[in-house]
């Protein structure tokens, strides 16, 4: 909505707009001047005017717009920036505000960004459909190869579907039953994993995902950063004070500020303190305690934060009352500035004893370490913006009439300004690489007379119609010139726990990190440094603000000369590249060890993250805490939320929510890879189920001249399938081939899932043929030991069947857990139990051959020893040939397992 009126005497406001774009900083909004200065709050309704807005658009960082009024004479036409409106999902801090609403529902810039989720489907699922497919192709074709055999006699066509219904048990039914059950479990692993607290899987379809991971992309802040600024370091030049000298800091402010006390009304002009009668401390010193309190001055004035105070009796009233009352009380202050950086400085200086107590848009009261309060005119204001990176305010000190003109800003934007000196670029270095924002503060001291010829020029330079800005820039610029350098600041933006280590984890296992941000160049550049997303020895490219086909084609260029170093690109440069080079651009990101984009709206986040599946085929994860990440989240291949401050937004849309981000790395390294390992056994186990069965029958019907008569009857095959062989199989969801902590302390291990070589067509090869092999050696040998005993066939290999298939998960097994023992035998148990009474099963075609199973023959010698002589001969082999694997190529978590 365009906002137009406010209760705040400023005719301005801050908005919150955690919720939306998961920033903590406020944002300063400015009410339409013409309906602020209304008399009345009725008086709205009384005027005739319209406001002209510009049609949706997606663009989060501008609006265009007028407001007229008809009525007055002559009509008011005001022209409504983006710092005029107000959005949907925000809070507003302070005051009351009334405005007109222009977009609404689908029309809002918020919902434009937004996109639909889509369903999410698993690789592993994928892959083991194009398997399935393959098996049913073999299917028809054994069906035709024995109609073949058979000769074409009679009706062969109904021959060919009685086959194709024999042999359907190749077609691996129990799979999808059996690979969800195992979602399901993984899933109640992660919630139930106790050193990742808090997690919630939300979608039950892609566990698997996690451990295919070739790309992170993740959000800055409150995903990276905890989104608190810290004040770490204050550099004079030749003294360097850290956290732990803070107090040094203090007593001399105190000092200086209690001698200026005991001369006050004196000759002092509060610039250099004079000094005491007994003067035994050394003249270093002074001037030494002389800087840091220009310094600490300076911090505490050039800045645009406001001092607000609650009022205490919980009143919702407006903060003027709570002014009027002068309750000036620490407990009761907060801060409120549209960049944190700015908060922190402030609340820094009130630590060492100076302290910002309030401020209007002209004036400013500090209170000394002994209680004085100072009051200072603010004449001039000059904001931050991200052309000039610096701002500059020229106040009055009222006690002695002093004007001076503070000045702030990153290195690059102050260093021409500042007088020559030999350590500031070094110092921003040390503090760069340190993770730390730079700010450089200077100071000129400036005379009645020079302030009242700059001041004549501004105003006329304001008026002017062409060109405004640049008269006003270059005015400002005059003052500009040959400041007194007084400090250097650094302030960090905490990192989350272990957020170094994480990212080191991630790297090693072979997973590129992209950052992307809405946040400004500098700041996104810091924070890849100081967590290390960036190592220290990596170059930095930063890629140039390019607007047109050919810029971005020489930008590009320069870029494919560069070798192994970290990529940032604007969110604007880069529309501009995917326009016109969208290949290469993807293409040279791709072999960048980390790159960052910053200045991202939430659609061009999920735009990164849909060309990265397109052009790399990889798997991608994305992780964030904010609404604005809630897109790329949906988009991506697997989503992680973060439950932060920002609300539950991106953690209720993700497959995936974590308390912190260094949960990730357990999750993936972890429950990630035994998730892919486990499905990807169970599966090939399922349908190697399937394949040994019917193999048998195939050999069957071969022997009996190409008969389409079923080796076993209904309840057999049923029992088969479930109660005989489903515990043990499904008992590999429990198997682990390293334990956790090898896999957290080797992230390597995990770089070989990547490649997709626990299942693939050459491990399900290998299991067709041990299928064959075992399904042949079990029929014939069957058939072989028993002339006499025919009837008695289907007893024997049926039992050898089961206790193959029992041995067979044994020998899959990498890691025994006490449930799969138990389900080994659980199995065996309820075989031997059912033996009594499904005796009329155990004969072949129905009982036309009139054999019943008796108990007599089971129980003999003769049965016992040739089950067992069958079953070693198709599982012998297999022992052996795994022993033999394992001795001469032992894969890579044998090793470490070792």
């Amino acid at each position: 909505m365009v906002f137009l009126r406010t209760s705040e005497k400023a005719g301005s406001c801050f908005i919150r707009t955690d919720q939306l774009d998961g920033e903590t900083d406020w944002k300063l909004k400015v009410a339409v001047s013409c309906t602020q200065r209304l008399p009345a709050l009725g008086d709205l309704f009384s005027i005739n005017a319209y406001v002209y807005a510009q049609k949706p658009q997606m663009d989060i960082h501008s609006f265009e717009g007028t407001f007229t009024r008809e009525d007055s004479d002559p009509p008011v036409h005001e022209s409504l920036s983006i710092e005029n409106t107000l959005w949907a999902s925000t809070i507003v801090a302070s005051g009351t505000v009334i405005g007109v609403v222009i977009y609404t529902g689908k029309e809002t810039r918020s919902v434009m960004n937004t996109s639909n989720p889509k369903n999410k489907v698993g690789l592993l699922d994928l892959e083991l459909n194009r398997l399935t497919k393959a098996l049913f192709l073999a299917l028809v074709a054994l069906s035709v190869v024995m109609v073949t055999l058979q000769g074409f006699v009679g009706p062969w066509y109904r021959n060919l579907f009685r086959f194709l219904l024999l042999f359907s048990y190749i077609i691996p039914i129990s799979l999808r039953v059996n690979l969800d059950m195992g979602k399901a479990v993984y899933g109640w692993m992660m919630m139930k994993d106790e050193n990742i607290p808090g997690t919630v899987v939300r979608t039950s379809t892609i566990p698997e995902e996690l451990g295919r991971l070739v790309y992170l992309l993740t959000d800055k802040t409150g995903t990276l950063t905890q989104n608190e600024m810290v004040f770490k370091r204050l550099h004079l030049g030749t003294v360097s004070y850290g956290a732990d000298t803070m107090d040094e800091i203090q007593s001399h402010v105190r000092d200086s500020y209690s001698q200026m006390q005991s001369q006050a009304g004196g000759n002092n002009t509060g610039s250099t303190p004079p000094r005491k009668a007994q003067s035994s401390a050394p003249k270093v010193r002074k001037s030494v305690s002389s800087r840091i309190h220009e310094a600490v001055k300076a911090i505490v004035l050039c800045h645009n934060v406001t001092p607000v105070y609650e009022s205490r009796a919980g009143v919702t009233g407006e903060t003027e009352f709570a002014e009027a009352d002068q309750d000036f009380s620490d407990e009761n202050r907060t801060y409120q500035a549209s960049s944190p950086d700015e908060v922190a400085l402030v609340q820094w200086t009130e630590s060492v004893g100076l302290t910002l107590v309030s401020r209007d848009l002209t004036s400013m009261q500090l209170k000394t370490p002994s209680g004085q309060v100072l009051s200072f005119c603010i004449l001039q204001l000059f904001p931050f913006t991200s052309e000039s990176k610096r701002m500059g305010i020229i106040v009055r000190d009222e006690s002695t009439a002093e004007i001076t003109f503070y000045m702030k800003g990153a290195d690059v934007a102050m260093s021409p300004v500042v007088q020559y000196n030999d350590w500031l670029e070094e110092e921003c270095g040390n503090m760069a690489r340190e993770g730390l924002r730079t700010l450089v503060v200077a100071k000129k001291a400036l005379t009645e007379e020079q302030y009242q010829d700059f001041e004549s020029r501004y105003t006329q330079a304001k008026l002017s119609m062409h060109d405004r800005s640049l008269k006003v820039a270059a005015v400002v610029e005059s003052l500009e010139r040959e400041m007194e350098l007084l400090c250097l600041t650094g302030v960090e933006d905490q990192l989350q726990a272990d957020v170094r280590p994480t990212l080191e984890m991630l790297r090693n296992a072979g997973i590129k990190i992209w950052m992307l941000t809405g946040d400004k160049l500098e700041t996104a550049t810091c924070i890849a440094k100081s967590s290390h997303l960036v190592s220290r020895t990596q170059d930095i490219h930063i890629f140039r603000q390019v607007t047109s086909r050919g810029e971005a084609h020489l930008e590009l260029n320069a870029f494919r000369r560069k070798h192994d170093c970290a990529l940032v690109i604007s969110g604007d440069s880069l529309e501009v590249c995917l326009k016109y080079y969208e290949h290469e651009f993807v293409e040279l990101a791709c072999q960048c060890p980390a790159v960052v984009c910053c200045r991202c709206s939430p659609t061009q986040k999920a735009h990164i993250v849909t060309l990265l599946q397109q052009h790399t085929g990889r798997r991608t994860c994305a992780i964030g805490d904010g609404g604005n990440d809630v897109s790329m989240i949906q988009a991506a291949d697997c989503g992680i939320g973060i439950e932060g401050k920002e609300g539950k937004q991106a953690s209720l849309a993700a497959d995936f929510s974590i308390r912190q981000f260094r949960h990730i790395g357990r999750l993936l390294m972890v429950h990630g890879r035994n998730s892919y390992k486990r499905s990807a056994a169970l599966g090939q186990f399922v349908m190697h189920r399937g394949l040994i069965i019917s193999t048998m029958q195939a050999v069957f019907s071969s022997v009996f001249y190409f008969a389409s008569v079923p080796l076993y009857q209904g309840f057999l095959m049923v029992g088969y399938a479930t109660i005989y062989t489903m515990f043990p199989v499904f008992s590999l969801v429990l198997d682990q081939d390293v334990k956790p902590e090898m896999a957290m302390l080797y992230p390597e291990l995990y770089k070989d899932l990547t490649k997709g070589r626990s299942l693939s067509f050459k491990t399900f090869l290998i299991w067709v043929l041990i299928s064959i092999y075992q399904g042949g050696i079990l029929m014939y040998g069957a058939l072989v030991l028993f002339e006499s005993e025919f009837v008695h066939v289907v007893a024997i290999s049926f039992t050898a069947l089961i206790l193959t298939e029992l041995l067979m998960v044994a020998l899959t097994v990498r890691t025994w857990h006490w449930l799969m023992v138990v389900a080994e035998f659980l199995s065996l148990g309820c075989y031997v139990s059912s033996l009594a009474f499904l005796n009329e099963y155990f004969g072949i075609g129905r009982v036309s051959f009139g054999a019943f199973l008796d108990v007599a023959f089971i129980t003999t010698v003769a049965f016992l020893w040739k089950v067992s002589a069958i079953t070693m001969v198709s599982c012998l082999p297999l022992y052996v040939l795994k022993y033999l694997r394992r001795k001469l190529s032992p894969p890579s978590y044998c090793k470490l397992a070792s």
